[in-house]
């Protein structure tokens, strides 16, 4: 029996189709329901489904007004604010290809994005870093927030395959890479409804994150309204102790956040009393059994996991109807093919190792990488993607992760080139060499360190200055470590992993 799982493909995509006007649908039939409801100690701000569609559609005529025309991109550089997921939505309901950064990005981190994209605007807050891009139009914040009283645009809708936005991933080459999405891609979501989420109508979703991260974006923003739920979203500085009582508050039935987050919470609370909800969502890197046994003793619910990529959010969970087994990811949602593969892009048999897979046939894969069709193409086997993660599928589909078959690094979620980061800190004087790696400083916790030859150690407050200066924060290692020489294979190459023994080693000697 081959690692396969396929029960059959989702409904297609009706056309034509607008992936904003997918996500406001319910605006129609529940105007006065709450969409979202920005939540903090001293209160919270709300928003209606009817005031939220309004609101995107005028910001589609505030920006077809400027001339903005389909299929013009746009950049985004707003901070953790309600006007971001509007000036998305609003953007994709205009026929524009938004593009969602994190407001972490460095000036010049930036303008490689830019120098690739040629955006038509830039939508761009106050005190986010940004270069100066001539003839590209700035938006800023009042100007967009203005936008949302104009006269309501029509969706621009069209083949549901068209290109609808861009998000950026670390590329296995170092370079940070645009994944290029369709429309259809908020469709092919709905398979992570009764897949992942267990979402209804009635549900208040709480999602920890900030609303310009693509986590609380899709999980936290699109899905909900799509279904016609509502969104919960800390205010900007809730601190993460605070969130049980902001859950309890407004009766949060479903909580997303990374593993580190529920660290946090638990790290903070011996008990929490949460009546209304009824599980727990995380993703964005592997949760231990320690915490997951850790928040069902202190919440009494359920965590429920899911693994993806940004090129095709996340296919493999467990959910209320269907858990994983102890120790798995979960099983393959419904509607989808994935396979564990071998080099050669063959479905290995059941109980071993290979490649995670999803097929070129999935809705939910992106379109491509833009302006790197070699490193697109150099993803496939046949009809397979290739996700670059091992793992082993039993015979009821469940599958065990088994790590990375590259030397990608998964900081707080996010996943990082360690290319990528030797590369911005090439250059530093006094550095012959460098080499970078997650390292684990203790149980559930993960952190980027960099290893450097050099004639004699640096200071390493300095260090961390420069990386600080060229790197976004969740790229920059926490600590440099000078060693005597870099770990190598027999042909030269560096040996990521191994950098990890030297970390142990230096603890070791530390008093």
């Amino acid at each position: 029996m081959q690692s396969l799982f396929d029960q059959g493909p989702p409904p297609p995509c009706p056309a034509p189709f607008n992936m904003a006007a997918h996500v406001l649908a319910h605006a129609d039939d529940a105007p006065d329901k709450i969409a979202l409801a920005v939540v903090g100690l001293s209160g919270a701000e709300r928003w209606s489904y009817g005031r939220l569609k309004d609101a995107v559609l005028g910001t589609a005529t505030g920006l077809i007004n400027l001339d903005l025309k389909p299929g013009d991109i746009v950049l985004i550089r707003l901070g953790n604010t309600v006007e971001f997921p509007i000036a998305y939505l609003g953007a994709i309901a205009a026929g524009l290809v938004p593009v969602p950064t994190s407001s972490q990005l460095t000036e010049g981190e930036v303008a490689k994005i830019a120098a690739e994209l040629k955006p038509r605007a830039v939508f761009r807050g106050a005190g986010i870093a940004c270069p100066k891009l001539p003839g590209v139009a700035m938006i800023d914040e009042a100007a967009l927030s203005a936008m949302q009283a104009l006269p309501p645009a029509s969706y621009n809708r069209g083949d549901p395959d068209r290109l609808g936005y861009i998000v950026y991933t670390s590329g296995t080459s170092g370079n940070a890479r645009a994944v290029m999405h369709a429309h259809r891609a908020i469709w092919a979501r709905r398979m992570m409804h009764d897949g992942w989420y267990g979402l209804g109508r009635e549900d208040r979703l709480m999602h920890a994150g900030a609303f310009n991260w693509t986590y609380t974006l899709g999980t936290g923003l699109m899905d909900p309204w799509s279904v016609g739920a509502t969104a919960l979203i800390p205010a900007a500085g809730v601190d993460p102790k605070a969130l049980p009582l902001l859950m309890k508050r407004h009766e949060a039935t479903i909580f997303a956040a990374a593993p580190g987050v529920y660290r946090k919470i638990l790290n903070d609370h011996d008990r929490i009393d949460l009546p209304r909800l009824r599980h727990g969502l995380t993703a964005g890197e592997k949760v231990s059994d320690a915490i997951r046994d850790d928040w069902r003793a202190a919440a009494g619910t359920e965590l429920y996991e899911a693994f993806g990529m940004s090129e095709c959010s996340t296919f493999i969970s467990g959910s209320p109807t269907h858990p994983a087994k102890p120790g798995t990811l979960g099983a393959p949602q419904a509607g989808r093919r994935v396979a564990l593969v071998d080099d050669t892009g063959t479905p290995v048999p059941i109980g071993e190792s290979g490649v995670i897979a999803v097929s070129t046939r999935d809705p939910g894969l992106m379109l491509g990488y833009l302006g790197a069709e070699e490193e697109t193409r150099a993803r496939m086997r046949g009809e397979w993607f290739l996700t670059g993660d091992l793992g082993v599928m039993d015979e009821d589909f469940q599958i065990t992760y088994s790590g990375r078959a590259d030397d990608m690094m998964n900081a707080g979620g996010y996943r990082v080139s360690p290319l990528e980061v030797e590369q911005a800190l090439g250059g530093i004087p006094g550095v012959t060499e460098i080499g970078v790696t997650d390292v684990e400083v203790k149980e559930d916790t993960r952190l980027i360190w960099a290893f450097y030859t050099g004639p004699a150690p640096l200071d390493e407050a300095q260090l961390i200055a420069v990386a600080g200066e060229r790197l976004a924060r969740y790229k920059q290692p926490r600590g440099f470590l000078h060693v005597a020489e870099l770990p190598r294979n027999p042909n030269g190459k560096l040996k990521r992993r191994a950098l990890s023994a030297l970390w142990q080693a230096s603890r070791a000697e530390t008093p």
